[in-house]
């Protein structure tokens, strides 16, 4: 299968092989986002030594397996290594002897599973790449593991030999909706844009996902096969996603399960109330490592400060999973077919949609013809207003505007009634007063369709539709 999208991605692959200077490429993202399908496809399987990390093996295992690909691509049999430093110093023999014409790549798979416990492993490749790597203009090393906390902490937080050694870093994100759907359509997968959008609530743009999902049936057909069905591709993989990331997932596992329960987010002394953890060190470390795994969000209340930060569950597997996989057992085999139209799913959709698009900001702004004009984003919640007020998008601009966003997930136009535009004005006049701001203020709407032409439209400066998000 060809590679889609990924097209900045590819353009700084290209100039990293072609350039003359040795790189150390990190390239790191969610587990199931693509990252090795990207380097293989990219360089077609040509390297000058690949080979990837076990997981769950030990130091032992990891060294065979480094030393199988050693004995695949050097031209002589090399003995198992006893430690790292031996075996990168038979890796710097191999690539010494390749016979290959320009940039050698070499293509380290899976790096954190490599890292045992007390290996040595940090130290034998600091060896390698200051000692020989970083003095030949002719090595690309590409580092790569969905473990992003372990590579934050190990190579790019390095404060001893591998200090500032990264010489490129490379996030390869989720699909957007415009790479979903090209991805379909390269599958043969045939769906609308808003079954793209229904697919994306519940994979989240994860090319994996997306490739489980066989072109024959409907979207809810493939939800129910994958998701409820006994033998479904993806019934046990929320559990392999976070013990195949962190170590002892169980302190990860609480707190999304207490942020998927709370739509809004928490903040940091709510997370030890609801989960039942220790305000310590511990905590700020699990908190971390779950945001650089791309897991949860931490954001600030408009003009808030950093102790006000809250926690927001934002991968979208995750949030499925919780909400209606983790009780399949008592659910029937075709739920989700079965209850489209239900309440709890309708309620669902509306919140999801909501994730979908706080996923596309940047399409949101171009849709509003800002993308050039500096702003901040946030979310607002009031601590005075009765009834209470809340809006989950605020886009502030440096041109003297704020947006205040709504979005709205409708199978139809959204109809805005006189409750809701009581409702709006409310949010509208609640923001005013307690941010004390003296921009103007746009009431903005992202639906899925448009909003239907009533008395009430007139009071929304601006919308954005389902097809913008595609951009």
């Amino acid at each position: 299968m060809k590679i889609i999208g990924r097209k900045e991605e590819q353009l700084d692959l290209r100039d990293y092989a072609e350039a003359d200077r040795p790189d150390f490429l990190v390239v790191y993202g969610r587990r199931r986002v693509g990252k090795t399908f990207l380097i293989r496809e990219f360089f077609d399987n040509k390297f000058s030594f690949y080979t990837t990390g076990l997981a769950k093996a030990n130091k032992e295992e990891q060294l065979q397996e480094f030393n199988r690909a050693l004995n695949k691509y050097g031209d002589r049999i090399y003995d198992v290594a006893a430690d790292w430093f031996t075996a990168f110093h038979q890796l710097r023999d191999v690539i010494e002897s390749s016979k290959t014409d320009g940039k050698k790549i070499i293509f380290l798979d899976e790096m954190p599973w490599m890292d045992t416990h007390r290996s040595g492993f940090i130290s034998g490749l600091e060896s390698f790449w200051n000692g020989w790597g970083s003095g030949r203009s002719d090595i690309l090393l590409i580092a790569c593991g969905s473990a992003t906390s372990w590579i934050t902490n190990k190579l790019f937080r390095n404060l001893g030999g591998l200090y500032n050694r990264v010489t490129k870093r490379m996030y390869l994100a989720p699909f957007t909706l415009a790479e979903c759907e090209a991805y379909y359509a390269e599958k043969g997968v045939v769906y609308n844009r808003q079954k793209i959008v229904e697919s994306y609530m519940i994979f989240g743009g994860i090319p994996y996902y997306m490739n489980q999902v066989e072109r024959h049936l409907s979207l809810s057909q493939n939800v129910d096969r994958l998701c409820f069905r006994t033998g479904g591709a993806l019934i046990d993989e929320y559990d392999a996603l976070y013990s195949s990331l962190f170590e002892y997932p169980e302190k990860h596992m609480h707190i999304v399960k207490a942020l998927s329960e709370k739509a809004i987010g928490l903040t940091r002394s709510q997370i030890i109330d609801v989960a039942g953890l220790a305000n310590s060190g511990a905590l700020t470390k699990t908190l971390n490592e779950l945001e650089d795994c791309g897991f949860i969000r931490k954001y600030y209340g408009y003009g808030k400060k950093s102790r006000d930060a809250v926690y927001q569950l934002v991968d979208f597997f995750s949030l499925f999973y919780l909400k209606y996989m983790n009780n399949r057992k008592h659910l029937d085999e075709d739920f989700w077919t079965g209850n489209l139209q239900s309440g709890q799913i309708n309620a669902w959709s509306g919140y999801a949609f909501e994730q979908v698009c706080l996923s596309h900001v940047r399409q949101i702004k171009i849709a509003l013809g800002i993308s050039g004009i500096s702003s901040s984003v946030y979310s607002w919640r009031s601590k005075t207003a009765e009834p209470g007020a809340q809006i989950d998008l605020v886009i502030d601009r440096r041109d003297g505007i704020v947006n205040l966003c709504e979005m709205k997930y409708s199978n139809h136009e959204y109809t805005i009634t006189k409750k809701y535009d009581a409702e709006l004005r409310h949010k509208r006049s609640a923001f005013y007063q307690e941010t004390k701001t003296r921009k103007t203020l746009h009431n903005t709407f992202v639906t899925t369709y448009g909003i239907s032409h009533n008395e009430y439209r007139g009071n929304i400066q601006s919308e954005v539709t389902m097809d913008d998000l595609f951009q």
